[in-house]
């Protein structure tokens, strides 16, 4: 029997890596793509034994040029479980796929090799023995392939040659040694349900459209304020395109409790707003004051201690201040898990001065939310239960796919005040079930995607426990990570003490470089040689770090210690 490494195995294995599986643990996945209808388990079977020598099977799908194609089935099963014929996509284009007429055949192989590809390129990216990233600069692409869009269609054959070419290039964000960004993991019963979303490809403003998903949603997010504390999931909320929208929608909601004529009237009739924020919050502040004409300059940073923690006494005295010139002190934005230090604010003293002065309380959860699903960490949010809203991402501490962000909101009914506009051809009064699942007039959208399925599956999938061990377990990933580079040569951690986070801040200096200022191709080259991916940036008066950031599930020890020893070994000659 030919061996594994030639078929499935190999598909984009390193030069001279060796076969990571063996011909049973390959024999083992045949046995279990059998199970599969309409000919794609002989097509796993192909790929995972490569082209010399497969299973016997009856009915096996003889290779490209081996055979005759087999006429098309004439039974009148639609979709049948027949045995396919051969499919020359060179000749074919989207126009025979289904609706066409007699298009089941044509549709059912075409989707059957997207299938071939998304498994090949799954199984690739857990395995360690590939790169995380084929690094290309613009140009190099550019040049490589022709992207650019014609008046003619092309192929079939030509259209899996694009997917195939479209995840080469692609960033293995599920790879265990991919530690670059917040969001990173690929969990299977989340790709899953992205796909049944995909196929269901429906819109989320009304139940009459969306019925099951529309239940979900409000199943989900009522969990999730039980989980911030609010009394019986009590409040609203909604997901929304990531955590920048639902920063913004809580600004935006915010303003209208304080002001709701703001709503007709306009910026004009209402005074000069502030707000306030730690200079280590997210850049997404900002941005939403200036979407909402509020004006960034009408965002105050608060100074933050060495650690990157909100300091509530200066909070307070920028409050003081800008109320003696004036200004309309309406929101204060915390931060649970800021983005670089991955610090959490004091959200109880927070809360305290929020109460004080009647100002609306925002969390911004996007990157710690996860933590309150963790028995051993969400201590970490205490006082979270007395904000008026939170935002929470599970895309990324819990490894939901993109995207998924939740804003949620304390007070029941306030988004929908803020934001409906009674669209009748939509919205209609007169409908025979309860309107308050038409979710839509809440919503700044109109189309809106599916978001809560992939969360709720998995939810299902793992149970509260299952998320729990899982972010348990990437927080010692980052623990051990810090004890052992904390006085290792060469390294700096770019703050003291341990990580309230995944969040490790560190400066590597090279050997040659050690007397030396920051050089910014140590970081570079990581990229370059694509073996590992970790993010890194300056922040205030702190020239380059890495950032090393872990939610990756597929995560070990062993990948530590790669990271540690790849470091060292790609700075050795700088």
């Amino acid at each position: 029997m030919a061996s594994p490494g030639s078929g499935f195995w190999s598909f984009g294995a390193e030069e001279g890596s060796a076969a990571a599986e063996s011909p049973g643990t390959a024999r083992a996945w045949c046995q279990v793509a059998q199970k599969f209808t309409g000919g794609i388990g002989n097509k796993l079977c192909a790929l995972l034994y490569g082209d010399t020598e497969k299973p016997v099977e009856t009915g096996a799908k003889a290779a490209p040029g081996a055979a005759e194609p087999r006429p098309a089935c004439t039974c009148d099963k639609k979709p049948c479980g027949c045995q396919k014929a051969e499919v020359n996509y060179a000749f074919l284009h989207s126009t025979d796929l289904l609706p066409a007429c007699n298009g089941e055949m044509t549709t059912m192989s075409f989707l059957q090799d997207v299938v071939d590809i998304l498994l090949q390129y799954v199984v690739k990216s857990f395995d360690r023995s590939t790169k995380v990233i084929d690094f290309h600069y613009p140009n190099e692409l550019l040049q490589e392939y022709n992207w650019e869009l014609a008046d003619q269609p092309q192929t079939l054959e030509e259209i899996l040659l694009n997917c195939r070419t479209t995840l080469k290039y692609a960033i293995k964000t599920g790879h265990p040694r991919y530690f670059n960004q917040l969001s990173t993991g690929l969990d299977m019963v989340g790709l899953a349900a992205d796909w049944l979303t995909s196929a269901a490809n429906t819109n989320m403003f009304t139940y009459e459209i969306a019925p099951v998903f529309v239940l979900l949603e409000y199943v989900t997010l009522r969990k999730m304020r039980e989980m911030i504390g609010w009394p019986g999931g009590c409040g609203d909320g909604i997901f929304s395109p990531g955590g920048a929208i639902s920063n913004m929608y809580a600004m935006l909601i915010a303003r209208f409790k304080m002001f709701p004529e703001v709503k007709e009237k306009g910026m004009a009739a209402i005074p000069r707003l502030v707000a306030f924020t730690s200079e280590h919050s997210h850049f997404s502040v900002k941005k939403g004051a200036a979407a909402l004409g509020i004006g960034t300059d009408s965002v105050i940073l608060i100074r933050c201690d060495e650690r990157g923690k909100m300091i509530p006494s200066d909070l307070e005295r920028r409050i003081l201040e800008a109320k003696q010139k004036g200004f309309v002190p309406f929101l204060v934005s915390a931060t649970a898990g800021t983005t670089v230090y991955g610090a959490f604010d004091p959200l109880i003293a927070i809360a305290d001065i929020c109460k004080k002065y009647k100002i609306w309380m925002h969390v911004d959860g996007a990157w710690g939310g996860g933590l309150l699903m963790s028995r051993k960490h969400k201590w970490k949010l205490n006082g979270v239960e007395r904000a008026n809203s939170v935002t929470w991402n599970p895309h990324k501490m819990m490894g939901v796919p993109l995207q998924c962000s939740a804003l949620l909101v304390r007070e029941e009914g306030l988004m929908q005040s803020c934001n409906q506009m009674h669209a009748s051809y939509l919205f209609q009064q007169d409908k025979h079930y309860d309107l308050s699942y038409d979710t839509g007039d809440k919503a700044l959208q109109c189309g809106r995607h599916v978001d809560v399925f992939k969360l709720w599956l998995m939810w299902r999938a793992k149970g509260t426990t299952g998320f729990e061990a899982q972010i348990d377990k990437c927080l010692e990933l980052a623990e051990y990570l810090y004890n052992k580079i904390k006085n290792r040569e060469g390294y700096e951690m770019v703050f003291d003490g341990k990580p309230q986070h995944t969040n490790v801040c560190f400066w590597y200096i090279p050997p040659s470089l050690r007397s030396m200022e920051d050089n910014e191709e140590r970081m570079s080259r990581l990229m370059k040689y694509g073996t590992t991916m970790v993010s890194y940036q300056p922040l205030g008066d702190k020239v380059n770090f890495f950032r090393m950031v872990i939610s990756n599930p597929a995560a070990t020890h062993q990948d530590i210690d790669f990271l540690i020893d790849e470091i060292e070994r790609l700075g050795q000659d700088l």
